[in-house]
């Protein structure tokens, strides 16, 4: 059974996140299970450190995109998440190639939800484990 009350097509969703921080280091949402969503960047030059690894904070803007976007499929109309707090352990270093993250909810409550977010590379060598949190807010109609 499906956890997501709302429905996006992920086409739609990908086209509407042009120009945001997400399409400018190349983050594409590439699937929603009944209870997880993934998405994947190409780890190239623009999403490195200057070591020519992948940068933690790309990592965390994956993270953080990815269980955004699954609090809000979450919510009822009328409601949507922001991030409250981010952790991020990063595991291994990548150089090349393309991670894939992916999120699943670890508590959804009526104010707050609790998100797992795990990023690996194309064979499942851990990249990040990462933990968010956010609040559930009404989205106030513009005026």
């Amino acid at each position: 059974m499906s956890l997501w009350k709302q429905r996006i097509d992920l086409d739609a969703f990908n086209k509407l996140s042009e120009g945001t921080a997400s399409d400018v280091l190349g983050i594409r949402m590439t699937e929603i299970g009944d209870d997880y969503i993934r998405a994947e960047l190409d780890v190239e030059r623009r999403t490195h450190q200057p070591y020519g690894l992948l940068h933690g904070g790309v990592s965390c803007v994956l993270a953080e995109s990815l269980a955004s976007i699954g609090g809000a499929l979450i919510c009822d109309d009328g409601y949507s998440v922001v991030g409250v707090d981010l952790n991020a352990t990063h595991l291994s270093p990548v150089r090349g190639g393309k991670v894939i993250g992916t999120a699943r909810p670890i508590k959804l409550g009526y104010r707050m939800q609790f998100w797992s977010i795990n990023i690996e590379t194309e064979d499942g060598t851990p990249v990040c484990a990462a933990r968010l949190s956010v609040a559930v807010v009404r989205v106030k109609k513009p005026a």
